[in-house]
C-alpha cells in the first residue's frame, strides 16, 4: 500500500479536483498514478449553506473552489442506536458547522468523495485559522511536499527494488 493513501494530503483545489477517477465501490483518485484517498486544505469560505442534514460549503484558496460537505444527520442514527461514538460524532458536527462562517479562513481535512459527479471533501474536521499567513504556508507546503512526496514514484513502482517482507509470519 502507498504511504499517502493512509494521509490527509495537502492539495490545493487545482490539485484536488483534476484527480483521476477510478471507477470502484467505493471510487478510487489517484494523483499521478498513487492513490489517494484524503486531503487538506486552507482557504476562504465563500459559500455556505445549511440544511437539516448536512452543510455544504465552498472554499476558495485562491486557485479554485473546494466543495466540502459536513453530515449533520448523525442525531437521527442516535435516536435508534443510542450509542455514545454517535453522539459524540453528531455533537463534534454541529459544532463544526458553526465554525464555518462566510469569509472565514479554515483548515480542512476530510475524505475524498464524489457526488454526481463533482469531487468534494467530506470533512472529518475544520479549525479557523488566526494566521493570516495560513494560506500563503499551506501553498509552499503543497509545492515542497509535490516535489519531494507526492510525485515520485512509490519504493516499489522504482526499477530494480525488491519488497521486503515486514512480518514474521510471511
Amino acid at each position: 500500500m502507498d504511504p499517502i493513501q493512509t494521509v490527509h494530503v495537502k492539495l490545493m483545489a487545482s490539485d484536488l479536483l483534476s484527480l483521476t477517477v477510478w471507477p470502484s465501490n467505493p471510487p478510487c483518485f489517484t494523483r499521478k498514478g498513487r492513490p489517494i484517498s484524503r486531503a487538506e486544505t486552507v482557504g476562504m469560505v465563500v459559500s455556505r449553506e445549511h440544511k437539516d442534514k448536512f452543510l455544504r460549503f465552498l472554499v476558495d484558496d485562491g486557485v479554485g473552489c473546494i466543495p466540502c460537505i459536513i453530515w449533520l444527520n448523525h442525531h437521527y442514527l442516535t435516536f435508534h442506536d443510542g450509542s455514545s461514538n454517535l453522539e459524540l460524532m453528531a455533537e463534534m458536527a454541529l459544532k463544526q458547522s458553526e465554525i464555518v462562517q462566510l469569509g472565514e479562513l479554515v483548515r480542512v481535512r476530510g475524505r475524498i468523495t464524489i457526488y454526481r459527479g463533482m469531487l468534494q471533501i467530506t470533512v472529518r474536521d475544520v479549525v479557523v485559522e488566526r494566521d493570516p499567513n495560513a494560506e500563503v504556508l499551506h501553498w509552499l507546503d503543497c509545492i515542497r511536499l509535490s516535489k519531494q512526496c507526492y510525485d515520485l514514484l512509490p519504493a516499489a513502482a522504482l526499477p530494480g527494488s525488491v519488497l521486503k517482507p515486514t512480518s514474521r509470519w510471511v
